[in-house]
């Protein structure tokens, strides 16, 4: 499995490099985002560690920029930003997972064998719901109502595969927590609602009338009407 690396600590870059050759990962580490960005176009990788700040392009903005391109790659985000605004805005960027500094680097073994498995390890296809229907291969939300497609990151894609595993249920805040960030301890629901607002966001430009629905002390559900429009 190739990774990107974007890392401009030379003592943390060297050791995250080692430790993940050791552990038959190929690394090709970058310590300046916008020789990073020129990689992707080059390389194919499985997944991405991205440093928050780094010279150049930060890892934040080389994260929005490959969303932008509906690019599906995993993304392990790093920084020393730990505050919960921080978090939300690192996952508003399109990131699937968030370690902070300082930290062991066999949790971050740990979060990328997480993050493998997530993407790898489901069903051969999600039933469809409604209008809806999701292909794990290209991890594309589709809405055959309207005739549209929209690519989804990891934790989306884990997010709505999930929801669709329990159409019209209730999935509080600690259960979708506990699916996409098993490993994460940091993961409160303040990240969970920032991960369901980018889901909707992706709903509404399928321009799809299933909803996830937030029942106010109670969690999300998924709506998957096919006339029904109204709020939230």
């Amino acid at each position: 499995m190739r990774l990107l690396l974007l890392e401009d600590e030379p003592d943390l870059g060297a050791a995250i490099q080692k430790t993940l050759q050791q552990n038959r990962y190929v690394v090709d580490w970058f310590t300046e985002g916008d020789i990073a960005w020129e990689a992707f176009d080059q390389n194919d990788y499985s997944l991405a560690i991205l440093d928050w700040m780094v010279p150049k392009l930060s890892g934040l903005e080389l994260c929005k920029k490959l969303r932008q391109q509906q690019e599906t790659l995993p993304i392990l985000m790093l920084t020393a930003k730990d505050q919960m605004a921080d978090r939300v805005q690192g996952l508003d960027a399109g990131a699937d997972d968030y370690l902070t500094k300082p930290f062991g680097l066999e949790e971050l073994l740990a979060r990328l064998r997480a993050l493998q498995r997530r993407t790898q390890t489901y069903k051969p296809l999600r039933l469809p719901v409604g209008s809806l229907s999701l292909d794990p291969a290209s991890a594309l939300l589709s809405d055959q109502e309207s005739q549209q497609e929209v690519a989804l990151t990891a934790k989306e894609f884990q997010l709505m595969d999930y929801f669709m595993e329990h159409p019209g249920q209730i999935l509080t805040a600690d259960q979708i927590r506990d699916r996409l960030w098993a490993l994460n301890s940091e993961a409160v629901s303040n990240v969970v609602a920032a991960q369901v607002r980018l889901l909707r966001r992706k709903l509404a430009q399928l321009n799809s009338t299933a909803q996830i629905e937030t029942l106010r002390g109670l969690g999300y559900r998924l709506n998957a009407g096919t006339h029904n429009r109204s709020g939230a």
